[in-house]
C-alpha cells in the first residue's frame, strides 16, 4: 500500500531527514519518501499504518493522510515520477559534456581526448560543488543519510563540496593533476560505498549529488555516474 500524507512544519532539509528517520521506524512502514516542496511524505507499507502511530512518531510536525493507492498502478506512478526527477541531472551532465567539447575548438581538426576528459572532470566537480554550496547545511543533512563517513561525522558533509571544488580547480588549470586523479578515486570511491549500500537495502532516500536544489532519487544512476568519473581518472592517471 502506498499512502501520501501532508506534513506541516517542515522548513529545511534537516526537517526532511528527521521526518524520514522518525517515520521509517514506525512498525509496518517499508519505505518513506519526503518532499519538502510539496510538504508531503509517501509511505509504502504491507497494510494500512494507523495515523495515530505516525503522529506519535512525529513530535514537532503535523501529519494527515492525502491519498492511498496500491499495486501496479502505484509502482508505475512512482517509476514515472522518478524518471522525471532525473531530468536536472541529465541536463547538467549533457551541458558539461557539451561545453568541454567546445573547448576543443581551437584544436580543430585534431581532438585531444585527454584534455577533453580533464575539462569534463573540472566541469563535473565545479558545477556539482556549486549546487551543494547553495545550501551547505541541507546538503550535509542529506549526505549524512547514506554516506559511510558523513553518517559518523557530519562535518564531512560540510567539507565534501570544498574538496570537490578544489579537485575541479586542479583539473581546470592543469596543475597537480596526478594528485587530482588520486583524490578523485579516493573521494568518489568512498562515496560510492554508501550509495551501493543504500541501493542494496532499497532505501528510498534523496541523492545529494546536486545538493538540495533538485529532488533526485537515489538509484544505480548515481553509481554509474561515480564509476564513469573514476574510470576517467584512472585512465588519465595511467596514461
Amino acid at each position: 500500500m502506498r499512502t501520501v500524507y501532508e506534513i506541516d512544519g517542515m522548513t529545511c532539509q534537516g526537517c526532511v531527514g528527521r521526518v524520514r528517520e522518525a517515520l521509517s521506524h514506525v512498525e509496518g512502514v517499508q519505505t518513506v519518501e519526503v518532499d519538502l516542496q510539496d510538504k508531503s511524505a509517501t509511505i509504502v507499507s504491507d497494510s494500512s499504518v494507523p495515523v495515530v502511530a505516525l503522529k506519535a512518531a512525529l513530535h514537532h510536525y503535523e501529519i494527515e493522510p492525502k491519498t492511498s493507492t496500491s499495486g501496479t498502478a502505484a509502482e508505475h506512478e512512482a517509476d514515472t515520477s522518478s524518471w522525471r526527477q532525473y531530468q536536472p541531472l541529465i541536463l547538467t551532465v549533457l551541458f558539461i559534456l557539451g561545453v568541454s567539447a567546445l573547448t576543443q575548438y581551437p584544436y580543430v581538426p585534431s581532438f585531444d581526448g585527454g584534455l577533453w576528459m580533464r575539462h569534463c572532470m573540472a566541469g563535473f566537480f565545479i558545477v556539482f560543488s556549486f549546487f551543494k554550496l547553495l545550501d551547505l547545511p541541507g546538503f550535509a543533512d542529506s549526505y549524512a543519510m547514506y554516506d559511510v563517513i558523513a553518517e559518523r561525522w557530519k562535518g564531512w558533509g560540510y567539507l565534501y563540496p570544498f574538496l570537490e571544488l578544489s579537485l575541479g580547480i586542479l583539473y581546470l588549470i592543469g596543475i597537480g593533476t596526478s594528485w587530482a586523479h588520486v583524490g578523485t578515486l579516493l573521494l568518489l570511491g568512498v562515496g560510492t560505498l554508501g550509495v551501493v549500500r543504500s541501493n542494496l537495502q532499497r532505501q528510498k532516500i534523496k541523492c545529494a549529488c546536486l545538493g538540495t536544489v533538485f529532488d533526485l532519487p537515489m538509484s544505480t544512476v548515481t553509481i554509474v555516474e561515480n564509476l564513469i568519473m573514476m574510470l576517467m581518472a584512472s585512465w588519465m592517471l595511467l596514461a
